[in-house]
């Protein structure tokens, strides 16, 4: 197994993420799912400047994104920012789309299950024909209830991808599963080969090896399905503003290039624009708990 990071924790140019985590030694970047927001030809000489691969993004299901949406020009329009996505990721020699089917933060249902179900399936299947064709793969990613009622488990997830098509996986989020799975052990072997992501963070979202996961065990589960793939590192830090925060220098005050939608999605996951020196600190402590146990 090798370690990414996603870029969408912290509002900063795509190079200062890579020159911090190329010293760190980490080999791919899951790229922020914002494809109107970079040139590939300029990103993918970055990433070679600074020897990281692309392992692909993650959807960023915001405002009016939505591939359950009563309306069909809004289903439309969401199938086509995903397919924006993976155009993205094919363009940078990347291999997984990570794609949460509903709004972020849309806890309320438009529909009956059965017509939801079926507008889901309908256009992941419209993605999955376009993937297939670009030799990507499609991790259906479960998040918590208190960001979607629709997929929050992985044995969910594994039903929308069988639904979809034999080669549609899951994307597991370690953070997400702590709070829904009975078991998340278990979820993992039963997901099994359609495993194509694995997102980590620990139980508090900080980086891994700062909450109570046993990382140990995680990691050793997912050798015995034989996920041999990239673990991308995905925390989203829960900030203090209070006399006890642990953390005094980690709330940025002053932040640059954040813009209205990023600051939206980090408020909406608990947090807000963190320090360089905070983020830095997060980035590290990650690649040394998990570095030992891949």
């Amino acid at each position: 197994m090798e370690l990414a990071i996603h870029n969408w924790m912290r509002a900063e140019t795509l190079e200062h993420t890579l020159n911090r985590i190329s010293k760190l030694d980490y080999g791919y970047i899951e790229i922020q799912g914002t494809p109107e927001n970079y040139d590939t030809q300029k990103v993918q000489l970055l990433l070679d400047v600074y020897g990281i691969k692309c392992w692909g993004s993650v959807t960023l299901m915001l405002e009016d994104r939505n591939l359950l949406a009563k309306d069909v020009a809004q289903r439309k329009m969401s199938v086509q920012y995903v397919k924006d996505i993976a155009k993205m990721v094919s363009e940078l020699g990347g291999s997984v789309i990570s794609l949460v089917p509903a709004t972020v933060g849309k806890i309320i249902p438009d529909a009956t299950p059965d017509q939801e179900w079926e507008w889901a399936v309908e256009g992941i299947q419209e993605i999955y024909r376009y993937t297939e064709d670009l030799g990507l793969k499609i991790g259906i990613e479960p998040i918590n209830r208190f960001e979607t009622y629709f997929i929050n488990r992985g044995e969910q997830a594994l039903a929308l991808a069988e639904a979809v098509g034999s080669n549609c996986g899951v994307c597991l989020d370690t953070f997400h599963m702590n709070l829904e799975e009975e078991d998340l052990y278990k979820t993992i072997k039963k997901v099994g080969k359609r495993l194509v992501n694995f997102h980590v963070a620990d139980n508090n979202r900080m980086a891994p090896g700062m909450g109570h996961l046993n990382w140990n065990k995680i990691i050793t589960t997912l050798k015995e399905i034989g996920y041999d793939k990239v673990l991308s590192v995905e925390f989203c830090a829960p900030l203090d503003r209070t006399p006890a925060n642990p953390y005094p220098n980690s709330i940025d005050t002053n932040p640059e290039g954040l813009s209205a939608e990023q600051k939206k999605f980090l408020e909406d996951h608990g947090s807000s624009a963190i320090t360089d020196e905070f983020y830095t600190m997060l980035t590290k402590k990650s690649i040394e708990t998990l570095t030992k146990l891949i």
